[in-house]
């Protein structure tokens, strides 16, 4: 079975033994990714054992648990990471997790913190992720501007048709 994190690699040697504990994550990605495949798989125990030791009372285990079983899981897009690597104490993830809940396909927009402490990565809070916009290289082609192809045409009755 593939590793549901997208990595491409199976889900036995990619994040199942950072959710069974064989192995600790070296990254913060690694952590975000494994926290990921644990709601595909209804991993409860692993997603409240990788909360931030000053978090893991705060936590909606109900709701977790709720949003996991229930939901039908497509993919995990990693947007940025900024640190958490093996050699720092704090990182910081931005993703896109898509998903369908109640039979509406949603995505979840997250960037997520994580430290370090005593070696093994946590995730410590999210706070939702805004999709920045689009910036152009070149300027817009207006709908009554000359077709770029070169037909004479307008844009809008040639390319924009």
């Amino acid at each position: 079975m593939n590793c549901p994190c997208g990595t491409g690699q199976t889900y036995a040697e990619c994040c199942e033994p950072v959710i069974t504990g064989a192995r600790v994550a070296a990254t913060a990605e690694e952590l975000m990714r494994a926290r990921y495949s644990a709601y595909t798989q209804v991993e409860m125990d692993f997603l409240q054992a990788s909360l931030h030791p000053d978090h893991q009372d705060n936590n909606d285990s109900e709701g977790a648990r709720d949003w996991a079983e229930n939901s039908e899981w497509h993919s995990l897009e990693v947007v940025t990471t900024r640190a958490g690597g093996p050699d720092d104490d704090q990182g910081r993830v931005e993703f896109v997790a898509t998903y369908t809940h109640e039979e509406k396909e949603q995505s979840y927009h997250e960037v997520a913190e994580f430290d370090k402490v005593d070696g093994q990565w946590y995730f410590r809070e999210g706070v939702p992720g805004v999709r920045k916009p689009v910036i152009r290289e070149e300027p817009k082609v207006g709908r009554n501007d000359p077709c770029s192809c070169g037909s004479g045409r307008k844009f809008k009755k040639c390319c924009g048709a």
